[in-house]
């Protein structure tokens, strides 16, 4: 089902070079996103409401979801699933109250001051997708770090659903209402990225754009960065297994289906330095493809050039590959696991050990789901309340504390040659 990668005896200059990546060409995406964005930028709700009736098969009046509609999804959503909803906010409001940061002032002299402050985002768009699944944590994800943040005005966009009236999907909107969120729109793909960018109708404009999305909701991101701010491009999912001998066969093909069915995108990769482990791998996702709900989604994502087996001399390569990968998941299923998970420099989230797989961190870890992917965990990190906050430097300097450092800001000018700016000193003490 999956394709091997045999590594023994060869280290590739580039690990990046050889291991297995999904096709996702963001720039293919790009005119026709392009063209969606542009309509939304001229043509506004009209082009809103068109977009929907073809995408989503949605005839629409109004994008804005009714406040009695949200308060009406939580008063019906099963009672198991709220319990699940509010263990998961219980545990992630904790962790994110752990990153807030303080404000840091340091002294440099007498009447020197300079404070690093930390501000939120005034207001923010949040998408959840809608397609092939309906992505109620991710109403979590982006949501309790955005209000931990102390984000003052939050919106929301989802998918419009046919099978529920022309509205999102009610689990998202019981999650919306759980945590007071009361914006939301019934919008999706790339045109809601733009809606949130430009301000159109009901929706006035956002400072940043955060949650992850389709190839149009990522293309979307990148032709709109600038006109507002984003959090990532995050594109398929996927999960890399770094294991020994010692790691559960059963379990490890757990793990790469749980991930393989979100998209027939996703990738699903076992680094192992075992033979006898790939074996027995393969005979279990055999078994356990065939009986769980996506299988066809699944076999595509397991069978596509994004998914693999990779088979190194030892672990110590494996590490250089896992490093090389830089993945969204990264469980770490060998013996002394803690010790090998230290050793990761690149990976959005790390899963350490038999009993966290992945599908703990997307629900009820405590940990952010909305993770970088296709490398991008070498050089970016998962959302966090500091994606919802900037940071602005306040400069507080007596006339005697200028007075200290005016020659060199004189001097450093000239050498600059921007006389100006050390005319903008002098002044102040003629």
């Amino acid at each position: 089902m999956m394709r091997r990668i045999d590594l023994r005896g060869s280290r590739p200059e580039d690990y990046r070079d050889v291991v297995p990546r999904a096709d996702f060409d963001v720039e293919a995406a790009v005119p026709a996103v392009h063209a969606i964005c542009e309509a939304v930028r001229t043509r506004g709700l009209e082009a809103i409401t068109e977009m929907s009736a073809q995408y989503d098969g949605v005839e629409q009046t109004d994008i804005r979801v009714p406040a009695e509609a949200i308060e009406r999804s939580l008063a019906e959503v099963d009672p198991d699933i709220r319990a699940g909803l509010e263990e998961s906010i219980r545990r992630l409001r904790a962790t994110c109250a752990a990153e807030l940061e303080q404000d840091a002032r340091t002294e440099l002299g007498a009447g020197a001051v300079v404070t690093h402050r930390k501000v939120p985002i005034d207001r923010v768009g949040l998408y959840v997708p809608g397609g092939l699944a309906p992505l109620v944590s991710s109403v979590l994800m982006n949501v309790v770090p955005a209000l931990t943040a102390g984000v003052r005005s939050l919106a929301l966009s989802s998918t419009p659903q046919k099978e529920f009236g022309g509205l999102p999907h009610p689990t998202i909107l019981a999650a919306c209402a759980l945590l007071g969120v009361d914006e939301v729109y019934a919008v999706g793909g790339a045109q809601a990225i733009a809606m949130f960018a430009y301000g159109v109708g009901p929706c006035r404009r956002v400072d940043l754009v955060t949650g992850p999305g389709s190839i149009w909701t990522v293309t979307a991101k990148r032709l709109l960065k600038g006109q507002v701010g984003i959090d990532s491009e995050a594109g398929p999912t996927e999960i890399l297994v770094l294991a020994d001998e010692t790691a559960d066969p059963a379990y490890v093909a757990a793990d790469l289906v749980s991930q393989a069915e979100h998209d027939p995108l996703a990738a699903a990769v076992l680094v192992t330095d075992s033979e006898e482990l790939v074996a027995r791998v393969e005979v279990e996702l055999e078994r356990q493809v065939l009986a769980t709900k996506h299988t066809e989604r699944i076999r595509t994502a397991l069978d596509g050039q994004q998914s693999g087996f990779v088979l190194v001399e030892d672990l110590d390569q494996g590490v250089d590959v896992a490093n090389a990968y830089a993945a969204e998941h990264l469980e770490i299923q060998t013996r002394d696991a803690s010790a090998v998970a230290a050793r990761i420099r690149n990976a959005g989230a790390i899963f350490v050990g038999a009993h966290a797989p992945v599908s703990l961190g997307d629900y009820c870890a405590g940990s952010n789901h909305v993770l970088p992917t296709a490398g991008c965990a070498c050089h970016s990190s998962g959302l966090s309340v500091r994606a919802f906050t900037k940071s602005v430097h306040v400069v507080d300097y007596s006339r005697e504390a200028l007075a200290e450092v005016a020659d060199h800001v004189v001097t450093l000018a000239e050498a600059e040659d921007l006389p100006g700016h050390g005319a903008a000193v002098r002044v102040r003490f003629q």
